[in-house]
């Protein structure tokens, strides 16, 4: 055989193989969506609507308990602790509630302490998604009893684990798959967040970014319906000065900055990025401190009220949800002192009362501490307009602490409505969490999850086995038996072919190449030694073959060898029933890293200046773009071959 006919057969096969490839391509969709996801939105309704509830009572229960202990009086209006006249005997107030947290943690669940979201990370991970029914009662009760008392805390991260844990023990009444726990979870989640601050989209975006580790349909849509339903039900109960149908946080119109403004928006990300790391580091530090101590940890939280009751007396601003605190930096209400006395005062207090192991969140602290720092900045930089600096500040700072881009930018902007900011919004973002990235190893939430001994990794990206099919990987140099022939036969073919060592499979295939049945290089080894090797390979072969077909995936391929426990799969054709195209075993399935690593590692310069230069004229363009063409076919036929 010439060249030229080796050459066509070549192009032949490689055209059939793109004809099957393209075929099977057009058969797959953008995602992987089974019908089953529908029966999850009906739970989800009734989960946006227990979530809405639930975040309902738990605000009122806080607000209850800040009247009653430092107002004296009955009533369900949110207030600040910061106007109440008790002087020094506040002191006592979160000292009681540090008290009765820890009793509650230490005889009712220990998993209320912390702030909810790594508690909920943890569950997901490593719980199967399954959340014990008690602790839809005792975190959202411990949680206002901490924050009610004057803890420096939000209410949004006992809702995120509230709102999860009732997502969890409904899917625990019904017959679903980890996975589908795992979407009812955080649709509770999204749900609690929802109705706490009328930001359904940014719920759902904290879900995706913190919670779901994935982004399919499946998660994603169960999660959007509890938050529409959530917010929709807050809506139709606004009742009190704290919620009102408008933003959260309304603020005058901002208006659009210039290019001066965009780069101070640079420099706001750096800081902001800077606090992420000094935040991260005193929470932490301060759990340190307290594990140093000899006293129960049931104890802690009483000394983590102490601090708070301190800080209160010294800046009263600094204690409680502070939504009025945040109201009051956004209008630009609040004097440099008073922004700095805030700034201070809840970093030391928050730091060491969420170090202490009482219950509490900390979107509510972070967006005030940020809008502290943004305040301050914005008297500093041309414009002097605090409120929009203080904006800024509170989304560079929810970025770098919580490393969740997307989720502190929507956050904003559906807590002001502010829309006039987008570009500088996505500067300071994304500059923070640059920073975060770079200086920190983990987020202050998933280092709490790192402390438990799990790792979290937080990116998503395309699965490779998902891109390439079995007939791109799979070996055609096959070693088969054909059906008749004697195990002493076979065991000379085996000894004939020793450069085929690494195939463990042998495929038992008719004249025609249809394969009736497999038996291992291992059993034949074993037989021989034990002296066995008697009849024929149809005496001895498996009948019952896992197969795989070309135009499959990598990735059903790969589930498939790991939940029949195989390593080996051979691939049958799909449309002649059994007829043998060739084996898949788990070193192939690595060609679809190598690829990816090829993209991440190897380092190629395709153009050179110095070829613009030569090639002034058309012609010489003309030969640098087929310079370029040879060396892509060049690198595909690279590929071609390694595959």
């Amino acid at each position: 055989m010439n060249n030229q006919d080796s050459s066509n057969i070549r192009d032949e096969k490689e055209q059939f193989k793109q004809s099957l490839s393209n075929g099977t391509a057009r058969k797959l969709s953008d995602f992987t969506m089974h019908k089953s996801v529908l029966k999850l939105i009906p739970h989800s309704i009734i989960i946006g609507i227990a979530g809405a509830f639930i975040a309902l009572v738990l605000l009122d229960l806080i607000a209850l308990i800040t009247n009653l202990l430092y107002y004296q009086r009955f009533d369900l209006s949110l207030v600040s602790p910061r106007n109440n006249t008790l002087g020094w005997i506040a002191v006592l107030i979160p000292m009681l509630g540090g008290l009765i947290v820890g009793f509650m943690a230490r005889y009712g669940s220990e998993r209320i302490r912390g702030h909810g979201i790594p508690e909920a990370m943890e569950t997901i991970l490593v719980g199967g998604s399954k959340v014990e029914p008690k602790l839809t009662i005792l975190k959202p009760i411990a949680s206002a009893v901490s924050i009610g008392t004057g803890g420096p805390f939000g209410a949004e991260g006992p809702i995120i684990l509230t709102g999860g844990a009732i997502g969890s023990v409904l899917a625990q009444f019904r017959n679903l798959t980890a996975i589908e726990r795992r979407s009812l979870l955080v649709a509770g989640a999204a749900a609690g967040m929802s109705a706490v601050f009328g930001t359904p989209i940014a719920a759902v975006i904290l879900g995706v970014e913190l919670l779901l580790f994935e982004w399919k349909p499946r998660s994603f849509v169960p999660a959007a319906v509890a938050s529409i339903v959530a917010d929709a039900i807050r809506h139709f109960f606004v009742h009190q000065g704290w919620m009102k149908a408008e933003p959260l946080f309304p603020v005058q119109k901002l208006v659009v900055l210039g290019n001066t403004g965009l780069l101070d928006a640079v420099i706001l990300g750096i800081i902001c990025g800077g606090l992420a790391w000094l935040l991260t580091k005193a929470v932490y530090g301060a759990e340190d401190a307290f594990r140093k101590l000899p006293i129960h940890w049931m104890w802690w939280p009483v000394i983590g009220g102490l601090i708070v009751g301190i800080g209160g007396v010294i800046e009263p601003n600094a204690l409680g949800v502070g939504y009025d605190t945040i109201a009051d930096e956004l209008a630009g209400n609040l004097a440099v002192t008073t922004l700095i006395s805030i700034f201070v005062v809840k970093l030391i207090i928050w730091a060491v009362a969420l170090g202490s192991g009482t219950s509490g969140g900390i979107l509510a602290p972070i967006l005030i501490m940020g809008a502290a720092v943004g305040g301050l900045l914005g008297l500093v930089f041309p414009g002097k307009i605090p409120s929009e600096w203080a904006l800024l500040g509170m989304a560079g700072a929810l970025a770098g602490v919580m490393r969740s881009p997307f989720t502190s930018i929507i956050f904003a902007i559906e807590l002001t409505h502010s829309v006039n900011l987008f570009l500088p919004l996505l500067i300071t973002v994304t500059i923070a969490h640059l920073i975060s990235v770079l200086t920190l190893k983990r987020s202050i939430l998933t280092e709490k999850v790192a402390r438990r001994g799990f790792h979290v990794l937080r990116e998503y990206a395309v699965e490779p086995l998902e891109v390439l099919f079995a007939e791109d990987v799979m070996s055609t140099d096959v070693l088969t038996i054909n059906t008749g022939t004697t195990m002493i036969e076979v065991k000379e073919m085996i000894q004939a072919h020793l450069h085929m060592r690494r195939q463990r499979l042998l495929p038992i295939t008719t004249n025609d190449g249809i394969m009736v049945g497999v038996i291992s290089w291992q059993d034949i080894m074993e037989k021989s030694l034990k002296g066995e090797l008697t009849g024929t390979v149809d005496d001895n072969m498996i009948n019952h073959v896992i197969t795989a077909y070309p135009g499959e995936s990598l990735r059903i391929v790969a589930d498939r060898m790991a939940a029949k426990h195989v390593g080996v799969l051979p691939v049958v054709d799909k449309k002649e029933k059994g007829k043998l195209c060739g084996l898949i075993t788990q070193f192939e399935l690595l060609t679809a890293r190598d690829r990816i690593l090829q993209e991440e590692r190897k380092r190629e310069k395709i153009l050179k200046t110095w070829s613009i230069s030569k090639y002034g004229n058309l012609g010489g363009l003309t030969r640098l773009f087929s310079a370029a063409d040879e060396t892509r076919n060049g690198s595909e036929s690279d590929q071609m071959n390694r595959l």
